[in-house]
């Protein structure tokens, strides 16, 4: 039974270059066949930390940056676990049990 499930983890950065490093460092890079095979020059890296720092500012002159980690879990049922009920077989609804407004498929929040 696959489970997936995520969280955002908030972050700041003196810069946009120690948020770069860090990504390297994760092993974000680009690993694209048809990428550039040359370095790419000092300008452009300069032009998109400058642009980076006016789009996600954070206080104290730092860059902020926000991250999706993705959690992929699969697992076998045991013999003695409760298994799932069939899907429409609910007895409760769940917004009751969220204290939650349910609306319409398509309809926007807060109308």
């Amino acid at each position: 039974m696959p489970v997936a499930d995520s969280t955002r983890i908030e972050a700041s950065y003196p810069d946009a270059l120690a948020l770069m490093r860090d990504l390297r460092a994760m092993g974000e890079t680009n690993v694209l066949r048809g990428r550039l095979r040359r370095p790419t020059a000092r300008r452009v890296i300069a032009r998109a930390a400058a642009l980076y720092a006016d789009r996600f500012p954070a206080p104290g002159g730092r860059v902020a940056a926000t991250f999706e980690v993705v959690f992929l879990t699969g697992w076998a049922p045991a013999e003695g676990q409760p298994r799932p009920l069939r899907p429409g077989s609910a007895t409760a609804r769940l917004a009751d049990a969220l204290d939650a407004t349910e609306r319409g498929a398509g309809e926007k929040a807060g109308r």
